[in-house]
């Protein structure tokens, strides 16, 4: 009988959900094919507490690297309302600004200089890229220094009678490039007016009413993000900030997840900690771990079911590295800290494996517990249940000493139980 370590190695509890989900509103915007060019996001968790300008970003964010069953946004362009003063915070350098369309309201009826105060700002978020929509208020004389860098006006059919419409229209055709797009369209009649006079875009309940998405983020100790943010500021060495990423399992989901987003803008798939970490730069990983913390809402002490994922991450590790280089060993901690999102997102495997960008080894591995790492997983699994017969058949397999993997595992323990420390 095999004598590997079972205290301090306890089973994950039932699957539930580990994830904290935000409820996001999204509704269509379409051309005149009813193909949807874009969605509309709307905060509607009851946790939000109004409309700061924290909610904006933490609205795209939450929609770039959320863990649902569906895209939530896709390749589509993401149009988001935003406050004047969420405009000049750095979280929007988390994202391809090409995907993003800014919804910049108007300043009230005391706009006067502050038009022109706040130009600067709006040419410097279209030069970076970001798209710019505004009401039909951009229309009126007092705005005519922002109407330049319009590319959508929208245009509320429920505000607007018929004939302001029409010499809207005409006059936004006249002295603009936006794209009009008429809002709360609800009516055939609303709509073959509008598309009459040259509208091409279109949103409303004639079209698609807002859509109630459940969009999950796996929760990441506070004490996670905090130490990862203060490594950051110090501008510390790629690998002491990638163990921060390999001890927590939310943390590194989030991470993976964002970046190979179709809104962070890359070409190629990203499958390792250190080439998130290296792509990102220090800049953006600091953006994104102080939003991700003001959108935490977990208490600084990692789950039970996190905690076992970072042990079997860090025991398949140091097991690969028995007979592979650090890179190749380095899908071994993949594959163990992604070998529960299952049971953290409520979901299965397959579908959890959709979320992300991992090689056909690790997938392989975590679908169907095939090939090396399937073998190091299955091993690893026998730790925590103390099963002695699967144990000694991939011991057998794995070529490895019940003294090798009885070291590994206590090390493993150890290196995971400084979360906590």
């Amino acid at each position: 009988m095999s004598t590997h370590p079972a205290s301090g190695a306890s089973s994950p509890p039932p699957p539930h959900s580990q994830s904290s989900v935000a409820m996001i509103a999204r509704q269509a915007i379409v051309n005149a094919q009813n193909v949807v060019v874009g969605y509309e996001l709307f905060n509607r968790s009851r946790s939000g507490a109004g409309h700061t300008a924290a909610t904006d970003v933490i609205l795209v964010f939450t929609a770039l690297s959320h863990a649902g069953t569906e895209e939530l946004v896709g390749k589509k362009l993401i149009f988001v309302n935003c406050t004047h003063e969420s405009l000049t915070g750095g979280h929007l350098e988390l994202v391809d600004p090409d995907k993003v369309v800014l919804e910049i309201p108007p300043l009230g009826h005391t706009a006067g200089a502050e038009v022109v105060a706040r130009l600067p700002i709006l040419a410097a978020l279209r030069e970076r890229g970001f798209h710019l929509a505004f009401n039909h208020t951009v229309l009126e004389s007092a705005y005519a220094p922002w109407l330049p860098l319009a590319d959508y006006i929208k245009l509320d059919l429920s505000v607007l009678a018929p004939d302001q419409l029409a010499v809207l229209i005409s006059y936004a055709g006249r002295h603009s490039q936006a794209e009009l797009i008429a809002e709360k369209v609800e009516t055939a009649q609303q709509y073959d007016m509008v598309s009459s006079q040259g509208i091409d875009l279109f949103q409303g309940y004639w079209f698609a009413r807002p859509a109630l998405i459940e969009a999950k983020l796996l929760p990441a100790s506070q004490a996670s993000i905090v130490q990862l943010i203060n490594l950051v500021r110090k501008q510390a060495a790629t690998s002491d900030i990638e163990e921060v990423l390999k001890k927590d399992a939310g943390l590194a989901f989030n991470l993976m997840r964002l970046i190979n987003s179709s809104g962070f803008g890359l070409n190629r798939e990203i499958t390792s900690f250190r080439q998130a970490v290296m792509l990102m730069g220090l800049k953006k990983l600091f953006r994104w771990a102080a939003l991700l913390l003001t959108a935490s809402r977990t208490s600084g002490t990692p789950s039970s079911v996190g905690h076992t994922a970072v042990v079997r991450g860090r025991l398949m590790e140091l097991l690969a590295l028995e007979t592979l280089p650090p890179d190749e060993a380095d899908l071994a901690f993949v594959a163990g800290i992604f070998s529960l999102l299952d049971v953290m997102l409520n979901m299965p495997m397959e579908s959890a494996l959709g979320l992300l960008s991992v090689p056909d080894e690790v997938s392989d591995a975590l679908l169907r517990r095939k090939g090396f790492l399937g073998d190091l997983l299955t091993l690893a699994e026998a730790c925590e249940s103390s099963d002695d017969a699967v144990f000694d058949r991939a011991a057998g397999t794995l070529h490895l000493s019940s003294q090798q993997i009885n070291f590994a595992h206590l090390q493993a323990l150890a290196w995971a139980d400084q979360l906590t420390d």
